[in-house]
């Protein structure tokens, strides 16, 4: 992981990675990239073994969290008591919506990052912008506040599609992850010569 961030580094410091709680110690100490912890918790310190604390990552050296990514679904409530969490302790929230419906009430939550990612598209080679184009111009047309989308994104012409359609930006996990020459695909994606 710590190899494949200094990757991501060199191309671009602004770029968020989200990684497991274990990782983020090493690259947050390692690099300058802005660490998230892929999920965290909604409780207070205390008697709650095996769970996340936000406290716990922040320390760590995470500036945010993701959260309620399709493979780590939380209910409404959980979500907006692990938002409210991660303010008070100062850490970012990037949160995963998979519709419309669902991205317009997290938006009241006032994350700091939406994520639209349509659960059956995530780590597949057919991107959103392909497969639901539609749902990009219609949650631009409907949220008021701006948007990412991810899921199955792989190539600069995803990109280039999401952004027309009016995302603000892209979340890209597996063609970079699986990549066998990561620098080089993200600097494509990207559109960096």
């Amino acid at each position: 992981m710590l190899k494949l961030a200094k990757i991501i580094q060199k191309i671009d410091k602004n770029i968020i990675i989200g990684v497991q709680p274990t990782d983020i110690h090493k690259l947050s100490h390692n690099t300058k990239l802005k660490i998230y912890s892929q999920h965290v918790d909604s409780f207070e310190p205390g008697r709650h073994t095996g769970y996340i604390l936000p406290e716990a990552v922040k320390e760590a050296g995470a500036v945010g969290a993701f959260l309620n990514h399709s493979e780590h679904r939380l209910k409404f409530n959980e979500l907006k008591k692990t938002i409210q969490r991660c303010k008070k302790v100062k850490l970012k929230t990037a949160v995963f919506a998979p519709n419309l419906a669902e991205a317009k009430k997290i938006e009241k939550l006032k994350p700091d990052y939406l994520i639209i990612e349509p659960p059956e598209l995530v780590a597949g080679r057919i991107s959103v912008s392909k497969a639901k184009p539609n749902l990009i111009k219609t949650i631009s047309k409907n949220l008021k506040s701006k948007f990412l989308v991810g899921a199955g994104i792989n190539s600069k012409q995803d990109v280039i599609t999401a952004m027309k359609l009016g995302a603000s930006g892209i979340g890209v996990s597996s063609a970079i992850t699986k990549s066998k020459n990561p620098g080089k695909d993200l600097k494509e994606l990207l559109d960096i010569h």
